[in-house]
């Protein structure tokens, strides 16, 4: 797998997964967590890197 359809599958379970809370909550609004996916993503790939042996 690419590391293009890798970041999309994540990026897809974020949305699923924002949906399913705002669902199982039965209140709120997915929709700044949806269309933030792609960007929650890749920031936190790229550039939130946490190294526990090193905080």
């Amino acid at each position: 797998m690419t590391t293009t359809k890798l970041l999309n599958k994540a990026a897809d379970n974020i949305r699923i997964l924002s949906a399913s809370m705002v669902e199982k909550a039965k209140s709120g609004h997915p929709g700044g967590a949806m269309g933030g996916a792609d960007f929650i993503n890749v920031l936190f790939t790229e550039f939130l890197v946490y190294d526990p042996k090193n905080p």
